[in-house]
């Protein structure tokens, strides 16, 4: 089962993105033909410029969107992070049921399913209930990543400066800066008591510094301000400065 929603994951997070690669470089417009253009990117761009005329900026603009689409996401990330929390707390208890069922045999592994079954459904805990939030907003954050990119490809839309950063080129300070809040997401959430998630904390700053030193600065804005509210969200949520041992969580009663 998990291997099946990891592959439906990443088919799904693919054929998301293979969508909008073709046109990635070409102008948007609202006579702009196809599924990908007519529902995700258009209306986003047509959001930031909304926000554009409102603000003064696309910068603004570009900032006020992400944090729209990141409050929307919210009620999601919670969720996810209380799964997350559930089963760090399950942790000892699986490990056990492991250790209980440790042979290979096709008996033995089947009880040893049945009872992990058993117990993910008296903790109420959905293993696939990970994977909802990042099914459900990859084709936003794509669509947003591709409306930016698209305006920067569109005569039409001069989309100027944040500060003293020409977003139509790429920014080296920013893509840093992007990189490191990046870091930062990852060290405050639960990737700290995950060793194999431990590997994305130095994987993920990295790939931002270097998509973020080519690609134009308007994106890599993007990626601070939506991490610095993924940060924030860590801070409430995962609490990581508070440092407590977990407690497992109490499965039924004695069995006979």
């Amino acid at each position: 089962m998990k291997k099946r929603a990891t592959l439906l994951l990443m088919l799904t997070v693919l054929s998301v993105f293979l969508a909008g690669c073709s046109e990635f470089n070409q102008p948007i417009y609202e006579t702009s033909e196809g599924f990908w253009n007519k529902y995700i990117v258009w209306p986003i761009v047509s959001l930031i410029v909304t926000f554009k005329d409102l603000l003064g900026t696309y910068g603004l603009g570009i900032i006020a969107v992400t944090i729209i689409i990141r409050l929307i996401l919210l009620p999601l990330m919670i969720k996810q992070a209380q799964n997350s929390k559930r089963m760090q707390q399950m942790q000892p208890i699986l490990n056990g049921l492991k250790e209980k069922y440790k042979s290979k045999d096709a008996v033995t592994q089947q009880k040893y399913r049945e009872e992990m079954q058993r117990v993910m459904t008296e903790q109420k805990i959905n293993p696939a209930a990970g994977c909802l939030p990042v099914l459900i907003q990859m084709p936003i954050i794509i669509g947003l990543y591709h409306a930016i990119s698209r305006m920067n490809a569109t005569p039409e839309i001069e989309i100027g400066k944040f500060l003293w950063f020409e977003l139509a080129t790429p920014s080296i300070t920013l893509a840093i800066v992007a990189g490191l809040m990046q870091f930062l997401v990852l060290r405050t959430g639960p990737a700290m008591d995950n060793p194999q998630m431990k590997v994305m904390m130095y994987i993920m700053p990295f790939m931002i510094i270097i998509f973020g030193t080519f690609l134009p600065a308007a994106l890599a804005l993007y990626w601070v301000i939506g991490n610095i509210i993924s940060i924030i969200q860590n801070i409430f949520i995962y609490k990581p400065f508070k440092k407590k041992e977990v407690e497992p969580v109490k499965v039924g009663g004695k069995r006979k």
